[in-house]
């Protein structure tokens, strides 16, 4: 039971972290991404290259620095913002349907280049043997997972930090106003694609750090662990916790990825083998249904959006 409990509290903070940029984008800057899994498997692989070990078949993958576990985190970071900053140029410039379209074609070429480039990605094969932190240091599956879990704790608590003293400073208030009227934010001198651009390329690092702590957890990535449910995994995470709130997006991975992990449970639990397989369609309907359910009786989420007040001469906003 120990075990489980480990295994799904780090499962829902990597999920959380994902949620957090999600939240940056949409919730305080109005940006329709539905490409999430783009940046979570560019965060991913882009580790397994840079800690993961050598490949000894040359034609495996063109992975195997080894080096640290911190550095193939910033290095994942790193990755995702530039292929965010290269991808947004063209994409920032359109709006809501048409750029929800852009982002899901570019989720999908990213899962199509790590299919076919196998020299780089190793294919339908996927990348092995990426290592966990520090593992030298403990002994055994479960005392390596609690590690996992307080180091993956600790980058989602900065995380945090960090996003909501920039959301609460001119920068964060610039954002919902362009979020909220794009043209009263602009009359006011604020560069609107400039912020775009800035909520874009910060929202999907966070993305590429979600993918880079997936990798080293897992210890394996291939093509197939970024299908598009795992967009709508994130979205449905965003929405049911609430929007605009950090706190929201944190809260709501923890309770869907409950839903999600529970009703896994069940099916297996009342089914009959032969009809277990298609349990899968089951979870996708059921965290529909507590999407819809949701947003009929809590359209701002379970926590939403932060509301502020001025606190006079310092200028400063306090929930």
């Amino acid at each position: 039971m120990t075990a489980y409990l480990v295994f799904f509290l780090i499962q829902a903070l990597i999920f959380a972290v994902v949620c957090l940029g999600l939240n940056l984008q949409w919730g305080y800057t109005g940006l329709f991404n539905i490409g999430v899994s783009g940046f979570f498997l560019v965060g991913a692989y882009v580790f397994a290259m840079i800690s993961g070990p050598p490949a000894f078949d040359i034609e495996s993958h063109a992975a195997g620095w080894g080096l640290p576990f911190a550095v193939g985190l910033l290095g994942a970071m790193l990755a995702s913002a530039v292929v965010a900053l290269v991808a947004a140029v063209p994409i920032l410039r359109l709006r809501e349907d048409y750029l929800a379209i852009v982002t899901i074609g570019f989720a999908v070429v990213m899962q199509l280049v790590a299919l076919n480039e196998s020299w780089l990605t190793g294919g339908s094969r996927g990348m092995a043997g990426i290592p966990r932190p520090l593992a030298h240091l403990v002994e055994g599956p479960l005392a390596r997972n609690l590690l996992m879990l307080a180091i993956t704790a600790a980058l989602v608590l900065l995380a945090y930090a960090a996003l909501q003293a920039m959301v609460r400073s001119p920068w964060g208030r610039a954002l919902k106003a362009l979020r909220d009227d794009e043209v009263a934010a602009q009359s006011l001198g604020k560069n609107a694609f400039a912020l775009r651009l800035q909520s874009f390329v910060i929202g999907s690092a966070l993305m590429g750090l979600g993918g880079a702590l997936y990798a080293s957890f897992i210890g394996y990535v291939s093509p197939e662990d970024f299908i598009p449910i795992l967009t709508f995994q994130a979205w449905t995470m965003l929405m049911v916790g609430g929007s605009g709130n950090n706190r929201g997006a944190v809260v709501g991975a923890f309770v869907m990825w409950g839903v999600w992990t529970l009703s896994g449970s069940v099916v297996q639990w009342l089914l009959p083998p032969q009809w277990q397989v298609r349990g899968g369609a089951g979870q996708i309907i059921l965290i529909g249904l507590v999407l819809m359910i949701t947003l009929v009786y809590r359209p701002r989420g379970l926590i939403g959006e932060e509301t502020a007040v001025s606190t006079g001469a310092s200028g400063r906003l306090v929930p």
